[in-house]
Formats: C-alpha cells, structure tokens, sequence
C-alpha cells in the first residue's frame, strides 16, 4: 500500500510538472513573421486611397484624405512610433517574455518587442484595474489578459492615436482593442480588434500568423530624427479638404466604383458585392504587384 501511494505520488508530480497549469500553452519564444496575409498592405503598404476592408467612417475618411506621406519625414514625426495594433498589422518579427511570480511560478506578465517602429507592449496577468480615463496614454497601451482554454485573452485601452495602414488611416487616442493568442504547434495566430468611436463605424479585426523561429533576430532599432527633406519653417505636408489628386487612383487602377474605394463597414462584407453588379468589371489583366507576396514564381 505505501509503494503504491509512493508511486501515484510521483507519478502526479511528474504529470504536474509536464501539464502546464489552467491549461495554459507557452507562448514565448521568437516569432517570425511570414506575412502570409494581406500582403500588400502589411510589406509595401496599402494605395493611398485604398480603404477597402475598413470601417472606416466619414470622420476618418477626412483624415486620411488630408494626409501626405511626406509628412513622416518631419524631424518630430519621424521617432513617432506605431500602436500596438500594428503588430498585425505590419511585416515585423515578434518576441515575447514573460515574468514570473519568484515564489508561485505563475506568469504575472507578458512582455512583447519587434523590429522597427513597434513599442513594447506588455500585458499584466495579475488582475490589476485598468487605470485612469486620464492616465497618461502610450504607443504600447494598458493591457490586462487572462487565460481562456488555451487562448490568451487580452483587453487594452490608453493607446495614443495612432496609423492603422501606412497609407494614413488613423485610429483615434479613444481606440480600445480586443486580442486572442492561440499557438497551434509553432505556428501563433494573432488576432486583434480595433473599436474606435472617432473613426470607425464598426470593430476593425485583423488577423496574423507567426512561425516560431528561434534562430530568429529581433534587434532594436534606435531612432534619431534629421532633416530628411529641406522646406520652410512651420511648413505641414497635407491636402486641404476635396484638393488629394491621389484619392482615385487605387478605383481606377482596379476598375472599381469610388465608392467601394473608400470603405466604410457595409464595403467590409461579402455580401457588398452583389451591390456591384453592373458597375464592376475586373481588369483585363493585372499590371502592377501581380506577384506581391508570391513565392517560387516566375514573375517580373
């Protein structure tokens, strides 16, 4: 009898130390990023007037029809880092930490870091409130996580206004964001949930998947701002408003309606198309990024 219990009791040690707790999977680890989706919008960038799959409403739509590129080369906006949304959104590899009670073991905190232009971003895992309305707000947010299954929930708020797509589109300092991690072998599924009530109509979600690669880099990225481009004192790249020459390019480019160009949340869903009927017919063949994102191809 005191044999078997002996051998139950190591037998549930070992099981202990094999199984992580609350079923919880490690997500640690340098990931790499494969930008197998979206391609054109998170490695060279969305069209300037493309705001197809945003739901974006007319206050945003003001925004970013006044936006310039040139204007990331002034020497204050040139360290201005991207939100922590941009994790899924851009081309970057990504690294996770995480911090663990001395005497428990259990992670208090996940820590997250990538390449250029993406500020830590860290999420707390002990329960603690969200501050503030008017604490101060960072690129990286307040974020507070539990475990869900095997899925790492998280909840932030406290982001300052920040750029969705590098073409200009803006979320709001008001933005709030829903994320769920799920590891499936060493592939980790990313999917994040931008509410904005300033420039949205409805939740923005976006979705990427990261290979784990522990061979990979992640270096930081130190940035000191220069004169980039010379121009008079107090000058400010933009459009005034109905003045963007650009905004119909991308419609023109794909045959398509102005109207679907400029996005909005009723253009996000499938069913969109059916009101296209008629008025769209597709480009006879394709001549600029035919093979964007493609591998092993042939293509000029």
């Amino acid at each position: 009898m005191i044999r078997f219990r002996f051998t139950a009791m190591m037998t549930g040690l070992a099981l202990s130390f094999a199984t992580p707790a609350l079923a919880q999977i490690d997500i640690t680890g340098t990931w790499g990023n494969r930008v197998h989706e979206d391609f054109l919008e998170r490695a060279p960038g969305p069209r300037l007037g493309d705001y197809t799959g945003v739901p974006i409403n007319d206050e945003g739509r003001a925004r970013v029809d006044a936006w310039q590129a040139s204007i990331q080369s002034l020497p204050e906006r040139q360290c201005i880092l991207y939100t922590s949304q941009y994790i899924v959104m851009g081309p970057q590899n990504l690294r996770i930490e995480a911090d663990r009670d001395p005497i428990s073991g259990g992670i208090t905190a996940y820590h997250m870091t990538g390449t250029v232009d993406r500020p830590p971003h860290t999420i707390y895992m002990d329960e603690r409130p969200h501050p503030s309305p008017y604490d101060a707000h960072t690129p990286g947010g307040f974020t507070t996580g539990r475990w869900e299954g095997n899925v790492l929930v998280a909840y932030t708020t406290h982001l300052t206004e920040g750029m969705v797509w590098r073409n200009g589109i803006p979320h709001s300092d008001l933005a709030t964001m829903d994320e769920y991690y799920a590891r499936h072998g060493d592939t980790l599924t990313i999917t994040m949930i931008v509410n904005d009530p300033i420039y949205f109509e409805a939740p923005f979600i976006r979705s990427a998947s990261f290979q784990l690669d522990p061979n990979g880099r992640v270096l930081p990225e130190p940035c000191e701002p220069q004169v980039e481009s010379p121009r008079p004192l107090g000058a400010v790249p933009h459009h005034l408003p109905g003045e963007n020459p650009f905004l119909g390019e991308f419609a023109e480019l794909y045959n398509l309606p102005l109207e679907a160009a400029r996005g909005g949340a009723a253009t996000t869903l499938p069913e969109y198309r059916r009101t296209l009927e008629g008025d769209y017919t597709p480009p006879e063949m394709c001549e600029r990024d035919c093979c964007a994102g493609a591998r092993g191809l042939d293509c000029e």
